[in-house]
């Protein structure tokens, strides 16, 4: 067998495909992967252009990563993670992805013929079984990710997550002197709840009143569960009067939200403290435990109230 055979031969029984344009995009090379993936025979692609065989490449991508194959003389690379893929080749893997066309990894390669640049060989890997792997793994590294920092019950954020968020949010306006607000609140009389309506009837008061108290709030604002009954909301770039405008409507709309539970009616309140950061305030501990004595203030002066930790301007 000459080397020439022995060269077709291989490229014919690799699990790459080969695809050699010409500098002009005209396509001389076509392997038996190609073929297989494609459907389409040599016979019917040799000599023509690549993008009329492949019209949904990215043409001008396409030209320009050629042209710095050309102007360089190396190889080039383009991953899977870049580009899903550049060739719509179907794959045969035998598992569920997101496209239906394997994921490739595509190298760009230089063929000279006398120290000049001829041809570019393209060679296309199917990547599409790592992908799928990897995209699974990474979806699995986002739940676990989101469950260390996620309330199980209530899906805000848990205490640990909340506190990490308040500590970044007090450094940061403790840098650029920047308003900050808290609000800290308890569900009043919930024990009596659970009493009355059992631990599930609890549940989906808590969860009701998460659900109720995200939609008031903004993007930025980090609102978190603090433990059993208890919340708490960081706010940004807020004021103690734009604070206890929030904290009112929180009260009012939980006043005003009637919970559906086993053909029941469940109605609860709030008791809501305020606090924003102020030049004795060293660490953010110090502005929860201002907004948790606006909360005692609150609960003990009778419920369903807002109080604050200092007066309104």
């Amino acid at each position: 067998m000459s080397v020439d055979n022995f060269c077709e031969t291989i490229s014919d029984q690799i699990n790459t495909g080969i695809l050699v344009v010409s500098l002009d995009f005209t396509i001389v090379k076509w392997n038996r992967f190609l073929q297989v993936h494609a459907n389409v025979t040599p016979e019917k692609v040799l000599g023509k252009c690549i993008f009329d065989v492949f019209p949904e490449l990215p043409k001008k991508w396409f030209e320009r990563k050629l042209s710095s194959v050309i102007q360089l003389g190396t190889q080039s690379f383009c991953s899977w993670e870049q580009r899903h893929h550049l060739f719509e080749l179907p794959h045969t893997r035998p598992i569920t992805t997101d496209s239906h066309f394997m994921a490739q990894n595509c190298t760009f390669l230089p063929i000279t013929s006398d120290n000049v640049i001829t041809h570019i060989c393209i060679l296309i890997e199917d990547a599409t079984d790592v992908c799928h792997y990897q995209t699974m793994l990474n979806k699995t590294l986002e739940s676990l990710a989101m469950a260390n920092r996620i309330d199980g019950l209530t899906q805000i954020f848990n205490r640990k997550h909340w506190e990490e968020c308040l500590a970044k949010e007090f450094s940061r306006a403790r840098r650029y002197n920047h308003g900050l607000a808290l609000i800290m609140f308890d569900l009043d009389h919930f024990k009596l709840l659970n009493d009355t309506y059992g631990h599930l009837g609890g549940d989906k008061v808590l969860v009701e009143t998460s659900k109720t108290i995200q939609s008031l709030l903004r993007l930025c604002d980090q609102f978190g569960r603090y433990g059993g009954e208890e919340f708490a909301i960081v706010l940004p770039e807020t004021d103690l009067v734009g604070a206890a405008d929030v904290a009112e409507r929180i009260r009012a709309a939980i006043e005003g939200t009637d919970i559906n539970f086993q053909d029941q009616i469940i109605r609860t309140s709030v008791s809501v403290g305020v606090s924003i950061i102020n030049s004795q305030d060293k660490r953010y501990e110090d502005l929860i435990q201002n907004a948790d004595n606006a909360l005692y203030k609150a609960k003990s002066s009778g419920r369903n109230r807002v109080c604050l930790s200092t007066e309104l301007p």
